[in-house]
């Protein structure tokens, strides 16, 4: 089918406000026509916009479409048929909330990308990253002290098919090829502490730089790449140096390790709204003190992390790393950001910048002749109120993935 987007006004990210006066006609999946003036086609099917904000569709770099409980330890008793069916409902609300594009940053696999690929559940295009790469003892360790013996076979929970630990390069490169032979976008590694893990302290190192570097050219060799989890600016530091592609949360970046990111050309993710959620919402929904303190210590350094990655050139995309209840504040980013960022540096990480971390510049993240056809029309202009991008898209009159409406009310 096509379409005529008329009566708009057009924010493409590579501009610094909407302009009106534009029309954009979709045929297919695919934007065939952008123009500031009459576009004619006759057999499309006009769609007025009624002086609304046309944009791309949104992009979040991590994600945990999996992950169901804010208290990981509680996968444990989630087996594989709940644990699916709570994601098929999570996939559906990010759609709702007008990201038509996620990156899994791990624990999806390629069963649940190709059930949203061929319709079966809605959702977001997906960029998977299979199970999350750790040491023993490391972020994905999920054992008990307890426990004497390594974590049940695959089919047993929700936890065991999320994680997977590997120690020493050979176990880390078969690591890594497992998750490209199940399908995976890209590689997760743990390379720093966690929040959302008892045992290991936040400054702590995990994977040496033997294991690092043969996971970065095993993904290399099949045409992926590797993201990591990092906080401190040494973790991050050794990941960069070894050759990985984005740095995930890293909240204790300083201002040399930003500039290595800089000179290197690694993105950054940050996910502020996990914090500041997990600070005001995590305690009720399970999740320990020794794991409340960590994050204590982490939102101290929010705002000085995305200071430091401006000043230095770091391009940084849009992520929320929400777990399990609390995914309904995805959206909250965007106003987070936007306290000490300019509002279309904001809409820039979450289209732009997302779109070249996924490796589709000009595909996505852009209104242009060739690009998805991942439409928003928004109530008033998102570069004058952040706010308009809220749960269950109250403000988005229509929401267009791939040429098909997800939602239209015009």
């Amino acid at each position: 089918m096509s379409f005529l987007f008329k009566n708009l006004r057009l924010l493409d990210p590579r501009w610094k406000e909407a302009r009106a006066g534009y029309e954009v006609l979709v045929e297919g999946d695919t934007i065939k026509e952008v123009s500031a003036k009459p576009i004619k086609a006759s057999k499309a099917n006009v769609v007025d916009c009624g002086k609304r904000t046309l944009m791309p569709g949104l992009i979040d770099c991590h994600v945990h479409t999996h992950h169901s409980e804010v208290y990981i330890n509680r996968m444990e008793a989630v087996p594989l048929t709940l644990m699916m069916a709570r994601s098929a409902g999570r996939l559906k609300r990010m759609l709702d909330r007008g990201f038509t594009t996620v990156r899994d940053a791990g624990g999806a696999d390629w069963g649940t990308k190709t059930a949203v690929e061929s319709g079966l559940i809605p959702g977001p295009r997906m960029f998977i990253s299979g199970r999350s790469i750790s040491p023993t003892g490391g972020h994905s360790d999920r054992m008990r002290r307890t426990d004497t013996v390594g974590p049940p076979c695959l089919c047993c929970n929700g936890m065991v098919f999320i994680r997977y630990l590997a120690d020493g390069p050979d176990a880390v490169r078969k690591g890594v090829r497992e998750q490209m032979r199940q399908g995976a976008d890209q590689v997760k590694l743990m390379v720093s502490g966690g929040v959302a893990s008892p045992y290991d302290p936040l400054e702590s190192l995990q994977f040496s730089v033997e294991e690092i570097t043969a996971a970065v050219e095993e993904a290399h060799t099949f045409g992926r790449y590797v993201l990591t989890h990092a906080y401190t600016p040494e973790a991050i530091q050794r990941a960069v140096k070894c050759g990985v592609r984005t740095i995930e949360h890293g909240n204790l970046v300083d201002a040399p390790t930003a500039k290595l990111m800089a000179q290197k050309g690694v993105y950054m993710v940050p996910n502020l709204i996990a914090y500041d959620a997990m600070k005001r919402r995590a305690a009720e929904l399970g999740m320990p003190k020794e794991m409340l303190d960590k994050n204590d210590e982490v939102l101290k350094y929010g705002f000085a992390e995305l200071e430091h990655c401006r000043k230095a050139g770091v391009r940084m995309a849009y992520g929320s790393d929400l777990l399990g209840a609390l995914e309904d504040e995805q959206t909250v980013e965007f106003q987070i950001r936007g306290r000490v960022m300019p509002a279309i540096e904001v809409i820039r990480s979450a289209t732009l910048i997302g779109a070249e971390v996924v490796r589709q510049e000009g595909k996505l993240g852009v209104v242009e002749s060739g690009a998805f056809a991942d439409l928003l029309v928004v109530d008033g202009d998102p570069l004058k109120n952040l706010g308009l991008f809220k749960d269950g898209g109250p403000h988005l009159s229509a929401i267009m993935k791939g040429g098909r409406f997800h939602k239209n009310t015009l």
